[in-house]
C-alpha cells in the first residue's frame, strides 16, 4: 500500500510538472486572442473609435479615440476647457498637454515614441506580435494573471497580465517618463462586453500615473471600421 501510494505522488508531481512546462507565453497570446473574438474577426478589424467619459482629480471631461491599425494613433480630451491631445503614428508623435507645459503641438520624445508603438493595434502588443517584430516572455503568475513580458522592435518593455481565468487582459504596465520623473504607468481594464464584429472590449480603462494620480475612463461608445481621415494625426503648425 505505501508504495502504491507513493506511486501515485510521483504520478501526481510529475503530471504537475509537465502542465507547468506545457503552459507557455504563447498558449496564452493564442488563449487570449481566442478568448476576445478569435484571430480572423480581429483581422478584419481596420479601425477603432471610441468616445468616453474621464475623470481625473475630481474633473469630467469627454475624451475620444481613434486608431488606424498600423497608422495612428489619437486619443482626445477636454477638461476644464482645456484640450489634450496624444499622438502616434508609424514614424513619429506629438502632444498638446497644458498640465506638463505643452500649450501648442510638440513633438513627443523619442522614447515615447518606441514605447507607444504597440497602441497602433486596438488590441494591443500580443496580437500578431511576431509580425510586429516583438518578443513575449512568459514570466510568472501575479494576482490570478499570467504576467508576460513584451519587448518591442524598439527594445521597450511592456508588462501584460492575462486573466487566469477568462484569458482577457486586465493590465498593461510600462515604466516611462512622465512631467520629468520616470514612473510606473499602468492601465487596467474590466467590464468587459461584446460589441462589434462580436469582439470583447473593456468598457472600463483605469490609469494609474505612478500612485501619485489617476485617471477613469469610463466608455460610452465603440465603433470598428468607421472612415477615418488619417490627416487627424498630422501634427498641425504650431
Amino acid at each position: 500500500m505505501k508504495m502504491v501510494k507513493m506511486g501515485l505522488a510521483l504520478i501526481l508531481v510529475l503530471a504537475g510538472v509537465t502542465g507547468l512546462r506545457a503552459q507557455t507565453a504563447d498558449d496564452i497570446v493564442n488563449k487570449y486572442i481566442d478568448a476576445i473574438g478569435g484571430k480572423d474577426k480581429l483581422a478584419k478589424v481596420k479601425t477603432f473609435y471610441s468616445e468616453s467619459t474621464t475623470q481625473v482629480m475630481g474633473q469630467e471631461g469627454p475624451s475620444n479615440l481613434t486608431i488606424v491599425k498600423g497608422v495612428g494613433y489619437k486619443l482626445s480630451s477636454e477638461m476644464s476647457g482645456q484640450s489634450i491631445v496624444m499622438v502616434i503614428t508609424d514614424n513619429g508623435g506629438w502632444q498638446i498637454n497644458p498640465y506638463a507645459g505643452a500649450t501648442t503641438p510638440t513633438a513627443l520624445p523619442d522614447a515615447a515614441v518606441k514605447q507607444g508603438k504597440d497602441k497602433l493595434d486596438p488590441f494591443g502588443p500580443l496580437y500578431d506580435y511576431a509580425a510586429k517584430g516583438n518578443k513575449v516572455e512568459l514570466i510568472g503568475k501575479e494576482g490570478g494573471a499570467y504576467k508576460l513580458k513584451v519587448t518591442n522592435a524598439g527594445a521597450a518593455e511592456t508588462m501584460v497580465y492575462i486573466d487566469t481565468a477568462s484569458f482577457y487582459m486586465t493590465k498593461v504596465s510600462i515604466n516611462q517618463e512622465f512631467m520629468g520623473q520616470m514612473m510606473e504607468i499602468s492601465s487596467s481594464y474590466s467590464d468587459f462586453k461584446k460589441g462589434d464584429l462580436d469582439i470583447i472590449f473593456p468598457y472600463t480603462i483605469d490609469l494609474s500615473y505612478g500612485g501619485q494620480f489617476n485617471v477613469a475612463n469610463s466608455v460610452k461608445k465603440i465603433e470598428i471600421n468607421k472612415t477615418i481621415d488619417p490627416s487627424i494625426f498630422v501634427m498641425p503648425k504650431s
